[in-house]
């Protein structure tokens, strides 16, 4: 962009509902920070998640349940300074929305006054519907979010797909509907069969994610991480490697190092010059101390 050119108009979920619609597949990506949000703004992608994945790609933990609010929202003010034009949705972490509807819009309402995001997700169905709701009812749009959800990834046997029998796939649906009821603006489905998004996309006029779920939804959401061979980690069946960023580092700085230890870096032109007169001037002062 020039920089007399005029600002990206940012995306409205009234335009998400409209892709829907149109059957234009609705492009969503993870971002942790603000050089992610920059890249993923200038590739053009409709919506960026601050997930509470960067609590493993990002913080180093070994799940997403020790990431706590403050952290989220640090991550989240980055990736807002690097946005233009796509929505930004904020992960409420785990224990931030849970307990009742007031711990939830207290948490809610920090991601919206302090991070400036367009929307906030919350995971499961069950008790989460209430708290959706009452989100919803204060003005805060909601992302839903159903299937394997990785805040309770143990209590769901671990982060392995879901819905996989008849009942689990029905449970999942029931979910999404419920949610939907309680004026959610999209929904993530995560780590389903194939075959349980296809039954559910006919029920639902709310817009729909995937992750691992099919071709069937509205859109497709991957971690910056995943997508990009960043993050050294296992990778779920669903993660489709566009490139490899990490080996490309590696290699990088492992050249950087063997050139520093070689004295091959730096060479003159990596320095700053000074004019002779003032090193000669230099010298002199030096000697004269």
């Amino acid at each position: 962009m020039s920089a007399h050119a005029a600002p990206s108009r940012r995306l409205t979920i009234a335009e998400l509902a409209r892709k829907k619609d149109a059957g234009e597949p609705i492009v969503m990506v993870t971002a942790y920070d603000h050089p992610s949000a920059q890249i993923v703004e200038e590739a053009g992608v409709d919506m960026v998640l601050v997930g509470d994945s960067a609590a493993m790609t990002v913080l180093g933990y070994d799940s997403t349940v020790p990431v706590t609010v403050d952290e989220m929202l640090v991550l989240t003010k980055a990736v807002r300074r690097g946005l233009s034009r796509p929505l930004l949705v904020g992960d409420l972490p785990f224990g931030s929305y849970e307990a009742s509807d007031a711990l939830a819009l207290e948490t809610a309402q920090r991601f919206v006054k302090e991070a400036g995001v367009d929307l906030v997700k919350i995971e499961r169905g069950g008790t989460t519907v209430a708290r959706a709701r009452a989100l919803v009812d204060a003005g805060i749009p909601v992302v839903g979010h159903v299937g394997l959800t990785p805040q309770t990834a143990t209590a769901l046997g671990g982060y392995r797909a879901q819905g996989r029998t008849a009942e689990a796939a029905l449970a999942v649906i029931d979910d999404a509907l419920a949610l939907q009821d309680a004026g959610v603006s999209l929904i993530v489905v995560e780590a389903v069969p194939s075959a349980v998004t296809a039954a559910l996309m006919p029920l639902l006029r709310v817009p729909v994610i995937g992750i691992g779920a099919g071709a069937d939804a509205d859109g497709q959401v991957l971690v910056f991480h995943d997508l990009l061979g960043i993050y050294d980690g296992p990778a779920a069946t669903f993660v489709k490697r566009y490139a490899e960023v990490r080996a490309a580092s590696v290699a990088g700085v492992s050249a950087y190092a063997s050139e520093v230890r070689s004295g091959e870096y730096p060479e003159p032109e990596h320095g700053y010059g000074m004019p002779e007169a003032e090193v000669a001037r230099l010298r002199e002062l030096l000697a004269g101390r």
